[in-house]
């Protein structure tokens, strides 16, 4: 599997496995747990997540599918924005960690903005928790160009390690103007472009914020 690096040099794969539907009910809960461990062996080692799925539930689906071999695997979980201020973003990275049954998230996300918590105060939280060692990086989900700009002017707003957004054939809307701002070799950042849904939905799935 071809691999990319990270601003810390931290390697990932290029391409990893998602886990939106999974522990949203119980039976399929062996299933889902195999196919991420099929993905494992196969070299999809990068598994993302969040505390929205499922309401935790795709937390839990992962935690079985990295027992016995966590250290082969980058864990990637968002936290909800409602949860983002300085007091709850600490309590929810906890319950995540609690359900992922591990001691550190390797990339921990805001899952999208929300303008009732101020974004500086979103960093400074995860800040602290990349300090503590509850995570080892952090970055965002779902930011347009103006909100890039305005995180990179605050405080610690340029150790954000990537943007997770919507990218493939059918959804192309970062080429007018995100993507070739996060990719100019003369930005001082080094913040890098993720994709998810690389490869489109499946028909009659909502495209809610993922």
């Amino acid at each position: 599997m071809k691999t990319i690096a990270l601003s810390d040099g931290e390697r990932v794969p290029v391409l990893g496995q998602g886990t939106w539907r999974m522990g949203e009910n119980a039976r399929p809960h062996k299933d889902e747990v195999a196919a991420l461990r099929l993905g494992i062996e196969l070299g999809m080692t990068l598994i993302d997540t969040a505390e929205m799925y499922g309401e935790g539930g795709a937390e839990k689906v992962v935690a079985d599918a990295i027992e016995d071999q966590r250290d082969r695997v980058f864990v990637v979980s968002k936290v909800y924005p409602h949860n983002a201020s300085r007091a709850e973003l600490p309590k929810a990275c906890e319950r995540s960690l609690k359900r992922l049954r591990i001691d550190a998230i390797d990339f921990y996300l805001l899952h999208w903005r929300e303008r009732n918590t101020q974004l500086a105060e979103t960093v400074e939280a995860l800040e602290k928790l990349r300090v503590a060692g509850k995570i080892k990086r952090w970055g965002v989900s779902n930011f347009d160009v103006d909100d890039m700009q305005e995180l990179w002017s605050i405080e610690n707003g340029t150790n954000c390690v990537a943007n997770q957004v919507l990218y493939n054939l059918e959804n192309r809307e970062i080429e007018s103007g995100l993507l070739s701002l996060i990719t100019d070799r003369r930005s001082p950042f080094t913040c890098v472009a993720m994709a998810y849904s690389p490869v489109g939905h499946s028909r009659g799935f909502s495209r809610t914020p993922r």
